[in-house]
């Protein structure tokens, strides 16, 4: 009994010392990354266990042929196990990291809901209040004057129509978010889509004195949907004349490279700031200075054309990113190129 106590002593002894050296090393390095501390802490287990062994063996006055045996044996295990902690160590670490970019992504996605609810709620009260005033000027005979009763009606269905896009925005912004859009891929050429857009932007253009000019030539053949292509499109240059100021020019220009097709809308709205860049696709983003809601003449939208822009062209595989240029920005969408 009297020889285990000791040998459980000894052994007690040696563990605690690397324990406390081990202990020291985690301090000194409590601002190293969380794969630092997995193998420290595995490197101290390990050493501790050969110090104890060691400790007892000596104590056990081995001869040096047997103590050398057993010292090897543990090296042996000791570097077996610092291998398999390490390897198991460097992917706890990555599940670690990916565990804490998924919470910044679910709290960066809450906030954007939080912020979509922000902007409809507003977007909808404000045109409903001006609906109701001018629907009780006229149930009233407040108004009876034709050009005004005229100019009334105008304005309800003006602000009707926008509503109606904001709540198809929401719509196709559901189904990109849920999972539930469904592409019948077939070859689109980009000509069509792009002259079908620009004949429906064509009002919004000449009521904002913006001219909107297409290359003549090197137009591709991309795989995707025509109608989903259609709205990124339309979408984009909607956004471009919007905020491209009066005598303006919006430019689409295409190509081929790399085995994929692209698309470009430049416009002259004097830029993005640079810390808006990142942001501009997200849901709900308007931006504050460069491209505000007021710039666009009042016309601006619920911010969510191009959260869906970039949602249609992820769905195809494709991408999509926008630049500041010398007089505006120039947004890009890169496209899977139909077979030959």
């Amino acid at each position: 009994m009297t020889d285990l106590l000791l040998i459980g002593l000894y052994a007690l002894i040696a563990g605690a010392a690397v324990g406390a050296v081990g202990a020291l090393v985690l301090r000194l390095l409590r601002r190293r990354s969380i794969a630092v501390h997995i193998c420290v802490l595995l490197a101290v287990t390990v050493v501790a266990v050969v110090a104890g062994v060691a400790t007892v063996a000596w104590a056990m006055f081995l001869s040096a042929h047997d103590l050398q045996v057993v010292l090897l044996t543990v090296a042996a295990a000791a570097l077996v196990s610092l291998g398999v902690g390490a390897v198991f160590g460097r992917r706890l670490a990555s599940a670690a990291v990916w565990a804490a970019e998924a919470r910044a992504t679910e709290r960066r996605l809450e906030a954007g809901r939080r912020d979509l609810v922000a902007w409809v709620s507003h977007d909808l009260r404000t045109p409903l209040a001006g609906l109701r005033a001018m629907a009780e000027a006229l149930e009233d005979n407040v108004v009876d004057d034709p050009r005004t009763v005229a100019e009334y009606h105008r304005r309800i269905r003006t602000e009707t129509d926008r509503m109606s896009r904001l709540v198809d925005d929401l719509f196709e912004l559901s189904r990109i978010n849920a999972g539930a859009l469904r592409l019948a891929l077939s070859s689109v050429p980009l000509a069509d889509i792009v002259s079908d857009a620009i004949a429906t932007t064509a009002p919004l253009a000449a009521s904002r004195r913006v001219r909107v000019v297409a290359a003549e030539s090197g137009w591709p053949v991309v795989t995707g949907s025509e109608p989903e292509l259609s709205r990124v499109v339309a979408n984009l240059l909607v956004n471009s004349v919007r905020y491209t100021p009066a005598d303006g020019t919006v430019q689409i220009t295409a190509g081929a490279d790399h085995g994929d097709a692209w698309l470009a809308v430049s416009d002259s709205c004097g830029g993005i700031p640079e810390a808006d860049l990142p942001r501009i696709f997200d849901v709900a983003f308007r931006g504050e200075r460069a491209r505000t809601p007021q710039s666009a003449g009042g016309t601006a939208g619920g911010g969510l054309g191009l959260a869906i822009v970039r949602g249609l062209v992820e769905a195809h595989g494709g991408q999509v990113h926008a630049h500041n240029t010398r007089s505006g920005c120039r947004f890009v969408v890169r496209l899977p190129a139909a077979p030959a």
